[in-house]
């Protein structure tokens, strides 16, 4: 049998790069990039601490006695900018959902993913929250690379770090939930008197650690779909970080370019730097790439280098694929117009929605079991069911009476037809109508139910009784 070639590899190599968090062999590659100081990295350092102190804050800001925001998920309220959402306001939360998303698309065509370097939760925390920690205690102090070995204590270190700062957000997520209040107690309490709220900030604290510990750029290559949307979100016009090409190019060191044997060269020295400081790995003199998360690191560290050359800034700057093409680029255009005209739409929407929803709301259904029962006197009883949500901040007190037929009685069973504040209910009634009510089985009969300060609503059903002709 012969022995296999010498160079024989059972692992086959790429043809071009995969990702960058992936070596030819497959194995991980551990991202460490160089921190590049500069301009944009100190306005992003000011936006990432704003973000991070409103991430704090917000829970704790209330208007007109609400939370500013609060998503009580198990009582079916969203309390957002101060107004609550019923599960009645189906619509109206849509609105705001599609406008937001609306938003989103605008801001991209105009300022290209300046949301994933500047404002994006996974950039905010990974870039100036961990990787700070990170670089303390592996000592590279933000020179980027691999300390070639770093004590057992300071690993411990790093990660109990890690796991106190993943505990104060995952807290901090759940307040949007229950509120700081209801999140005060349970701190101050045992687990066991809340189980289930202590597995849901432990699955969260948990999941921030396999985020940012292990799965960390990975989260913005392979798992947000944002970058995948930007080849549509995206257009010639849309801002974007870009490498000058006609500028930069034909790159080299500086010695070949003091080298007067040699053709001339462009500005860009080949140093690297764009690609040690980049948090994702990408090199961004080879194009727009799905991967560019807009940073701007790349643009800092080539500053420096420009300047300590004496070269003229911004060989990589925000640009446009419609400028690098030499082509004027306008901000006025088909989608930066249809976008805003869409939002202006459903604002309108939204208000004459919100504004036309009344203080309380009313459904009338049919219970379930027989459809009718003859009483001892010949009439006909339809068993029925009405459920009220109160919209206000208020308590509500409801009387009921039957506006048709005339002869109809409405028995409701309740003692009380009071219902708290943003509350929902359902009573059970029944309507008593003369048999000659009825033609070939039916009847309509129409309810007003009317509160204490004098605001009504009036509801109908189809009674069902024995078939007369």
């Amino acid at each position: 049998m012969n022995a296999p070639h010498s160079n024989f590899s059972p692992i086959k190599k790429p043809e071009a790069r995969v990702l960058s968090t992936l070596d030819a062999d497959g194995s991980r590659n551990w991202l460490k990039p160089k921190l590049s100081k500069g301009k944009l990295l100190t306005r992003r350092r000011i936006v990432a601490y704003l973000l991070i102190a409103l991430f704090t804050l917000l829970p704790f800001v209330k208007v007109g006695g609400k939370p500013f925001v609060l998503l009580d998920i198990t009582a079916r309220q969203f309390t957002i900018f101060g107004f609550t959402f019923l599960p009645t306001d189906t619509i109206l939360l849509a609105m705001v959902i599609v406008a937001w998303l609306l938003g989103i698309f605008l801001f991209t065509a105009l300022f290209g993913r300046v949301w994933c370097g500047w404002a994006c939760p996974q950039t905010v925390y990974m870039e100036f929250l961990f990787r700070p920690v990170e670089r303390f205690f592996d000592g590279t102090a933000g020179r980027g690379g691999h300390r070639k070995k770093t004590p057992a204590w300071r690993v411990a270190a790093k990660y109990v770090t890690y796991f106190l700062l993943c505990i104060y957000l995952a807290n901090t997520f759940l307040a949007y939930f229950i509120g700081v209040e209801t999140l005060g107690r349970w701190v101050t309490q045992s687990p066991i008197e809340h189980p289930v709220p202590f597995a849901v900030m432990a699955f969260v604290t948990f999941a921030m650690m396999v985020d940012f510990c292990f799965f960390r750029e990975q989260m913005c290559l392979i798992a947000c779909p944002y970058g995948r949307f930007q080849s549509v979100l995206l257009d010639q016009d849309s801002m974007i970080v870009a490498y000058d090409k006609k500028r930069g190019e034909p790159r080299g060191k500086i010695k070949k370019q003091a080298n007067a044997s040699l053709p001339v060269m462009g500005d860009c020295v080949d140093c690297g730097n764009c690609v040690t400081t980049c948090p994702t790995g990408i090199d961004i003199r080879e194009g727009l790439q799905m991967e560019c998360i807009n940073c701007t690191q790349c643009i800092d560290a080539c500053n420096a280098v420009m300047s300590k050359t004496g070269r003229t800034a911004n060989l990589i700057r925000y640009s446009s694929q419609s400028r690098d093409a030499g082509r004027t680029s306008s901000m006025l255009r088909a989608r930066t117009l249809i976008y805003p005209l869409l939002l202006l739409g459903l604002t309108a929407a939204f208000v004459a929605v919100f504004l036309s929803s009344k203080t309380f709301d009313a459904v009338l259904l049919r219970e379930t079991g027989n459809p009718f029962v003859l009483t001892e006197s010949g009439d006909i009883r339809n068993l029925l069911k009405l459920k009220i949500t109160n919209r206000t901040d208020r308590t509500m007190n409801f009387n009921i009476h039957c506006l048709s037929p005339e002869s109809a009685v409405v028995d409701v069973r309740e003692d009380s037809l009071s219902l708290k504040p943003r509350g929902v209910r359902t009573l059970h009634l029944s309507v008593i109508a003369p048999r000659d009510e009825f033609n070939l089985g039916r009847s309509q009969v129409r309810l007003e139910l009317a509160n204490q300060m004098e605001e009504s609503r009036i509801i109908s059903l189809k009674l069902i009784g024995p078939y007369n002709e």
